[in-house]
């Protein structure tokens, strides 16, 4: 039977090259997207090319109703998943003083809430199938938290406590609940940052170079397999030594 796998945030750069990774495994893809409906079609697109079986689903994880409905779509095809990848999140570079109270509501609802809200919805089918995997998409500042994204470290920090806690709760029913803890990863989300900001930080990581959106998605293929049967409630820092 094809395995099925949603992946939240699927038409970003890390959340393409997770999609990519798992369809070559063979799973069926779920690409979720919100504002990025291009780009999700295209991947989608992509996939089938290759051979995979992929859909697209519209999918804004900080909003119930959406979330809601991308499951009813997705169990209308593949009755669940068996992989999660939550992926979907946004960022800002700033001092927290100057961050809106509005702001800083809609980060914690996507980054945290949002991983939340969308493994709540998806989670029971897993229980009753007594098999399931969840892979939280981190960040190392969410272990060591970071100036001038103090409410992203908060809301990834929030993400790994999330991560331990409900492996420990969802375990005895075989699910298992991972998170993979990114570095600083050459995506559109980090390219704003100026070249001596970039040059400083290549200086701080030991094995020379930033780290690739698929260097994450191998990971989390890692994760999704059988090979990683016996892992879980692990942070997993892939950070090319920086932290």
């Amino acid at each position: 039977m094809t395995k099925t796998a949603f992946v939240t945030g699927g038409a970003g750069g890390i959340g393409a090259a997770v999609c990519r990774e798992l369809a070559d495994e063979g799973f069926r893809i779920f690409i979720g997207y919100n504002h990025s409906q291009e780009a999700a079609e295209s991947l989608c697109e992509e996939l089938k090319a290759g051979g995979a079986d992929a859909f697209c689903v519209s999918c804004d994880v900080a909003d119930s109703e959406s979330v809601q409905k991308a499951v009813q779509f997705i169990n209308g095809i593949s009755k669940g998943v068996d992989v999660l990848v939550n992926n979907a999140g946004i960022a800002d570079i700033g001092l927290f003083t100057d961050m809106t109270e509005e702001r800083l509501f809609e980060m914690i609802n996507t980054d945290l809430l949002g991983a939340m809200r969308v493994t709540k919805a998806l989670l029971p089918g897993m229980i009753a199938r007594h098999s399931g995997s969840i892979i939280n998409i981190s960040s190392v500042w969410g272990e060591k938290g970071a100036s001038c994204e103090v409410a992203y470290s908060a809301a990834k920090a929030g993400l790994n406590g999330f991560t331990a806690a409900l492996a420990r709760e969802t375990a005895p029913s075989g699910v298992r609940v991972n998170a993979v803890s990114c570095g600083f990863i050459d995506t559109k989300m980090n390219k704003a940052l100026g070249e001596d900001d970039r040059r400083a930080i290549l200086d701080e990581i030991p094995l020379g170079r930033f780290g690739t959106p698929e260097d994450i998605a191998k990971v989390v293929r890692f994760l999704a397999g059988e090979g990683s049967a016996y892992i879980c409630g692990q942070v997993i820092r892939a950070d090319g030594g920086w932290v």
